[in-house]
């Protein structure tokens, strides 16, 4: 009984809407945007959500990175003034690291620096890592084709470079073993990293280094084909610094004594450096870090978007005190019939439930469309969950009967003998 009551109210609802089609139409659609918007920033902030996490992971959430950084008082120290910068992470650093606290199993160590690589006419600025075998696993990185370097390797002039490399200096030719000049060396390609992220480079942010413009080459080969002393040229001037390692990655145990040990690093480091020519960069502590702000993120552009719904609720209460002005005699006559307050509140209710059930479902096909259409068009990756979609459509179903009561209540309240007076 109840049911068909409710049917006959929903049919007579729609019937009175479609008396009104366009107001009806434009009332709908604040909350088509208000939905499609709640939807899309919540799409939009879950892909960046995904993609700082995706950066930060690629690091190793057991790794810690210890980064050499130049003092601020030897940033304009150079060779000219007959004096060559020494800072930064030693090998002694790595040993007493991996002797001293228990809870690191190894680590991996690295020197950079930017050189120029060649193929016959063709250049390209390189990232010229050297390091041991362990650093493909260290960085959860992978190989395209060949293979990486190993410790029969060490001082050979091999090389393996990134995916922007191959693409640049090798856009036809099979890169496996011709040979690249960088500076007076040539050094024979033995392999070709997988497209990958960026890694993370030093600074209290996470600071994206493109790995697909690297050559790396074993630490050994590294020292002996680039010296001691790197030296940078630039507009006519040059610096000199002398780095033993520009980066070490530290390999942790266990997730759960990444924190611990990170504390025990920089205790060890600070008693062995005069200066503050290092920098501890722990991408688990960096990820709980991008949770927390994408949480805030999230929250601050789903309240953005919700105004919308608010002011299609707001659209939605004027379209129903309208209608009630308006059909003030229908329900004088109703009432006459023998319909009860109930009866009438059900009936305005209805008819914005109607409405707001409508922009709701539309705004669903609109809310997936819209980061779909970002995603192609801006390459920026969105993410369309199952919780936003329900979110929105039940934040528009509820603004259509909270903005709903009060005309419905209104039109209730109406005396039966004035409404029917009423021309």
């Amino acid at each position: 009984m109840w049911l068909h009551r409710v049917f006959r109210a929903v049919r007579l609802g729609s019937k009175s809407l479609m008396l009104h089609k366009l107001r009806s139409s434009l009332t709908v659609l604040g909350i088509v945007f208000g939905v499609s918007s709640v939807i899309a920033m919540l799409s939009i902030g879950e892909g960046a959500k995904w993609e700082q996490e995706q950066e930060i992971k690629r690091l190793g959430s057991d790794n810690i990175i210890l980064k050499s950084v130049k003092p601020p008082e030897d940033r304009s120290a150079n060779v000219a003034t007959e004096h060559v910068i020494e800072y930064g992470l030693k090998y002694d650093d790595l040993a007493r690291i991996c002797q001293t606290v228990p809870t690191v199993t190894g680590g991996v160590p690295a020197r950079i620096t930017r050189q120029e690589a060649r193929f016959g006419e063709t250049a390209i600025d390189a990232r010229l890592v050297g390091t041991t075998p362990e650093f493909l696993k260290a960085v959860n990185a992978g190989i395209a084709a060949g293979r990486f370097f190993a410790r029969l390797d060490d001082e050979e002039t091999v090389c393996v470079i990134g995916a922007t490399i191959r693409e640049k200096l090798f856009p036809v030719e099979d890169p496996l073993g011709e040979d690249i000049q960088i500076g007076m060396d040539f050094f024979r390609v033995i392999g070709v990293m997988s497209a990958g992220g960026g890694a993370t480079g030093a600074g209290s942010g996470v600071a994206a280094e493109d790995r697909n413009r690297d050559v790396y080459m074993p630490l050994g080969t590294m020292v002996n084909t680039q010296g001691e002393v790197l030296i940078r040229r630039s507009s006519g001037s040059f610096e000199a610094e002398r780095v033993e390692l520009h980066q070490i990655i530290v390999n942790v145990s266990d997730i759960g004594q990444v924190e611990p040990s990170a504390n025990s690093i920089r205790h060890l480091l600070s008693r062995n450096h005069t200066k503050q020519d290092y920098e501890v960069i722990v991408p688990l502590e960096l990820l709980r870090q991008a949770e927390r702000t994408q949480r805030i993120f999230q929250i601050v552009l789903g309240s953005i978007a919700a105004i919308s719904l608010l002011v299609g609720g707001i659209g939605i209460m004027n379209i129903m005190l309208a209608s009630v002005t308006e059909r003030t005699r229908e329900i004088g006559i109703r009432r006459a019939l023998g319909a009860r307050r109930q009866d009438i509140v059900v009936q305005f209710l209805v008819e914005t439930v109607v409405l707001s059930t409508s922009g709701g479902l539309f705004g669903l096909f609109l809310g997936i469309s819209i980061p779909m259409l970002v995603q192609h068009m801006a390459g920026m990756r969105t993410i369309v969950t199952v919780s936003s979609l329900l979110l929105s459509f039940c934040i528009s179903v509820s603004v259509g009967l909270i903005f709903g009561i009060y005309p419905a209540r209104r039109a209730a309240a109406l005396d039966p003998i004035e409404a029917l007076r009423h021309e």
